[in-house]
């Protein structure tokens, strides 16, 4: 598939998934046994690690057909940009999704401050850009949003591996948002 047509995949399966229509295909026995032999993800998702979001539904997508890596807030971090490199230089991986959603908790927690023990603020510290990004005041939704755009932004400054591929026309990084109440993903 073309870069193009992995985003119009994306987009159709998640009209499926809010129509209530999911295919639930390459999901048994026999698409198992092919993946024994290797995988080649058409793309790969950042996404937030919140239960009420899971990317291979919100797509209608079966095994092995995207890369999905998640972690509170959607966070570029060091082991999420180097799992993001992995799919691109050994996956084949060409489009990559940052996905935030409706009502982050992590995004509302990093707004809130305060004290949250040395592991959630190190991790808080992350969205922190997003928020100076913005105007006081700005919702949680458009924090959210703003954090995802940045995310994208960061993946191809801080890596080298993702920024060369998406300067050589290879990949394309998109980032997308995630609506709990209709379970549509806006690509933003």
């Amino acid at each position: 598939m073309t870069k193009s047509e992995v985003v119009t995949r994306l987009q159709e399966g998640n009209a499926r998934f809010v129509a209530d229509k999911l295919d639930g295909n390459l999901q048994d026995a026999g698409r198992r046994e092919v993946l024994t032999a290797g995988q080649q993800p058409f793309a790969i998702v950042l996404s937030c690690a919140d239960s009420r979001v899971v990317p291979e539904l919100a797509f209608d997508t079966g095994l092995g057909e995207i890369f999905t890596v998640r972690v509170a807030g959607n966070v570029a971090n060091s082991s999420t940009i180097a799992s993001i490199e992995y799919a691109v230089a050994h996956c084949g991986s060409e489009v990559i999704v940052v996905m935030g959603h409706q009502s982050c908790g992590a995004v509302t927690a990093a707004v809130a401050g305060g004290d949250n023990g040395y592991n959630i603020n190190h991790l808080l510290s992350h969205i922190t850009p997003a928020i100076s990004a913005c105007e006081a005041g700005t919702e949680i939704n458009d924090i959210v949003k703003k954090n995802a755009t940045m995310v994208r932004d960061e993946l191809v400054s801080r890596s080298a591996i993702i920024g060369d591929a998406v300067k050589s026309g290879k990949v394309e990084v998109h980032a997308a948002y995630y609506n709990l109440d209709s379970g549509k993903v806006d690509f933003l």
